[in-house]
């Protein structure tokens, strides 16, 4: 398969068949049914595109799939979809209802300026294209107004203001979605329940795999879950409070402790047996969580 990567947004609207954007580094699109098939014939050949911009939009996705990364997705019903620079994606056969727009601006476009940082922070862009954000009838309203304030200021001939005006919009933008996404993860947190189970019962298997000599990473837990480490990582957050590193610290002492009081096996055993490397990590974290050392631990339930 080939690696295509669009460098500038001229080159990508090139490639979909649309005209050059009046901005080189911003511009807004419509896509409907006239533009749908040179949409698709972009994105559906058999190349890995990635891009050195963002592209923020809102469409329902009725059919298809999306390769993001390393993982297949099936990304029917998605409705507003974020993607970063120099991530890899490629589709197939997907198919949007008859008008979506699509927002995209160079990484040159926000340098410097306080939005950059707030690009970066935000978790949404690194999640995977199954878990998009789906909003209500309302909040649907609410972001094409929002979409639409943007291709409005889009349009007016750009001076030294048009740059602030638009960043300031998309900020809005990211506000709103980082409202929506939390909405849509308390929605959803019946499921989550099961995540914490489904994560919980893949780190025993992996550790097992690993023969007890690697404490299973979060992103091989996220891979094997079918997930994006950060998308893990916020479900877990919004179902414990903790993190991901966190739930499985604290899965790992509560499997110590029963090995402390269960069995007669040495500290430095119950170490190895959960994957520490050292034997002195482990008796530092249990420390850290407990308030006492192993050895203090067992003495204490005895």
């Amino acid at each position: 398969m080939n690696k295509v990567h669009f460098s500038n947004i001229t080159d990508f609207y090139s490639a979909l068949g649309k005209p050059a954007p009046e901005h080189p580094l911003f511009a807004i699109s419509t896509t409907d049914s006239s533009s749908q098939n040179n949409y698709q014939a972009c994105l559906n050949t058999q190349s890995v595109i990635s891009t050195d911009f963002y592209a923020i939009s809102l469409k329902k996705v009725t059919a298809g799939e999306i390769v993001y990364g390393q993982t297949k997705y099936d990304c029917s019903s998605g409705t507003l979809l974020f993607f970063s620079p120099q991530q890899t994606f490629y589709s197939n056969g997907v198919t949007v209802e008859s008008q979506g727009k699509t927002i995209v601006f160079h990484e040159d476009f926000i340098r410097g300026h306080a939005l950059s940082t707030a690009l970066k922070k935000a978790s949404f862009f690194g999640y995977a294209v199954n878990e998009a954000l789906h909003l209500s009838p309302k909040e649907q309203r609410l972001i094409a107004n929002v979409i639409a304030n943007i291709e409005s200021e889009s349009k007016i001939s750009y001076d030294e203001f048009s740059r602030d005006i638009l960043l300031a919009h998309i900020n809005v933008l990211l506000n709103y979605a980082e409202r929506f996404y939390r909405r849509q993860f308390l929605l959803r947190k019946e499921s989550h329940s099961a995540i914490v189970d489904s994560f919980l019962e893949k780190f025993d298997e992996l550790l097992v795999l690993n023969n007890n000599n690697e404490i299973p990473s979060v992103n091989t837990l996220a891979d094997s879950l079918n997930m994006t480490s950060r998308y893990l990582t916020d479900a877990l957050k919004i179902e414990t409070g903790q993190t991901a590193q966190q739930v499985i610290h604290n899965h790992l002492i509560d499997k110590a402790k029963n090995s402390l009081l269960e069995s007669s096996d040495s500290v430095a055993s119950i170490a190895y047996a959960l994957g520490f490397a050292y034997p002195q990590y482990f008796a530092r974290l249990f420390k850290n969580k407990v308030g006492l050392t192993p050895s203090q631990y067992r003495a204490s339930q005895h």
